[in-house]
């Protein structure tokens, strides 16, 4: 089968929804189908090695910074290339329908799928809304990472999904680390939590001045967040840093599954009420921290810095949970969705 993914960003940038449509994507090759992806950004030899070490074939649309203009290039460029989708059996986009809306006239019998992913902003806009109302109503069908999308966004999911995680069979994760640290992972802005994290670690040093944070992400906060721990920029593979930190400070799906993963307490936060949802709403919200300010989470640290046995007890049972989140059965899920056997 010839399967065409459209994602906003993919290869060589790093991210939540770039991670998922891979981790799909190299299990679809293995199991015998094409798999193409388009994104935005530019060519490069680095794209080139990794189609060929992959059998993924990606294609870049260069359409510039101007949000206005941009999807009449892209609708322009997939004119230009709508062989692409005359050999496809089936489209998929992941968030980005709207580059596909007016060839899905031209294609009305063309299979075409969507992923919502996440969410844009607070306060939801009518018109984000609006767009994800247009892309379920024309999709045959949607996954939906995360249940918080039906009651915000109106969405009847085909499926929901939180997504998945490598769990190296036969072996479970060392937990070795720091026994007074935390490691946080992602994008250092307000998605993400990082000021009320860093609020916390401030506090927490007050008492336990040899406290370690390791902040492994980039973004606008990044000269203000330096101040309460050591910034390491974007890294590959940012999960391999929870080995080495006792407390897991990370508030997306992805890297809670990792860290649970990982054998690690996690610590989310939220600061609005769709983010709240997004992660209280999650079947694995027992299994984790949630705090809504810097103040409760840094007592909430102190609580686990002083009981391991609690610690362990949620721990395992995160790792029992996430043991059974894999890629195989998230890429299965997509093959029940296409109702490919």
């Amino acid at each position: 089968m010839n399967i065409l993914f459209l994602v906003r960003k993919f290869y060589p940038d790093i991210g939540g929804v770039e991670k998922h449509v891979f981790e799909i994507s190299k299990r679809l090759t293995t199991l015998g189908h094409k798999v193409t992806i388009i994104s935005e950004g530019k060519m490069s030899k680095d794209i080139l090695n990794f189609e060929k070490f992959f059998r993924i074939k990606v294609i870049k649309i260069d359409a510039g910074k101007n949000e206005k203009k941009k999807k009449f290039i892209i609708w322009k460029w997939f004119w230009k290339n709508r062989n692409l989708i005359n050999e496809a059996d089936l489209i998929h986009c992941h968030d980005v329908f709207y580059w596909y809306l007016p060839f899905r006239f031209l294609y009305f019998k063309k299979p075409i799928f969507t992923t919502f992913h996440g969410y844009e902003e607070y306060p939801v806009r009518k018109s984000a809304v609006l767009v994800r109302k247009i892309s379920e109503k024309l999709s045959w069908g949607n996954i939906c990472i995360g249940d918080f999308i039906k009651k915000w966004y109106g969405t009847k999911p085909s499926f929901i999904s939180y997504g998945a995680v490598d769990i190296v069979k036969g072996k479970d994760q060392k937990t070795e680390g720091n026994k007074k640290s935390a490691v946080f992972i992602g994008r250092l802005d307000e998605q993400t939590g990082i000021l009320t994290y860093a609020k916390a670690v401030k506090a927490i040093k007050k008492k336990y001045s040899e406290f370690k944070f390791l902040i492994v992400g980039d973004g606008k906060y990044r000269k203000i967040v330096s101040k309460t721990g050591k910034v390491i920029g974007w890294q590959k593979n940012p999960e391999k840093y929870f080995k080495n930190y006792r407390f897991a400070f990370v508030s997306r799906y992805l890297s809670i599954l990792e860290a649970f993963a990982a054998k690690k307490l996690v610590f989310a936060v939220y600061d609005n009420a769709i983010k709240r949802d997004y992660l209280k709403m999650a079947p694995f919200a027992k299994l984790m921290i949630i705090e809504n300010n810097a103040e409760n989470l840094a007592a909430r640290v102190e609580e686990f810095l002083n009981s391991p046995q609690k610690e362990k007890k949620m721990v395992d049972n995160a790792y029992a949970w996430v043991k059974k989140q894999t890629w195989e059965g998230m890429v299965n899920l997509y093959l029940k969705l296409w109702k490919v056997k």
